[in-house]
């Protein structure tokens, strides 16, 4: 039997829309207010879904406890009240769109996953704006 576990985290953080290589009227033209020089922020919902076989001593395709550990470590600590353009490694030279973080944090989990488990993510930049991910 096949099951998909999910959880749900969130993470509040600043980011920046921009290319260092075009004007800034090419990217205020592409990217608009999410170019602010100042930056600004979202509210970020992640669903985190793992799909696996039910494991017949425990009932767990795995652990939600091990779950929400492995996020916390991987996603919340790092990009929690960050500015992801200056603050996370991972977006120093990568513009830190919704499907960027999406690239990310599945790659950061995948490591951290056995390979027998299926993984796909769902963030939330604004309740209406969202993207999926996995591993395509």
């Amino acid at each position: 039997m096949r099951v998909t576990v999910c959880r749900k985290a969130h993470f509040n953080a600043a980011h920046r829309l921009y290319r260092k290589d075009w004007s800034d009227e090419k990217n205020q033209k592409i990217f608009g207010k999410c170019n602010n020089p100042n930056f600004h922020g979202h509210n970020y919902e992640l669903i985190v879904e793992v799909t696996g076989t039910v494991n017949p001593e425990t009932g767990y395709v795995i652990d939600i406890k091990d779950l929400s550990d492995i996020i916390y470590e991987e996603v919340e600590v790092p990009f929690d009240h960050k500015n992801l353009n200056l603050d996370v490694p991972e977006f120093k030279e990568l513009n830190p769109t919704a499907e960027h973080i999406a690239y990310v944090i599945w790659n950061k989990l995948r490591k951290r996953l056995p390979l027998k488990l299926d993984l796909d993510i769902t963030l939330y930049e604004t309740p209406r704006n969202f993207v999926k991910y996995g591993g395509l």
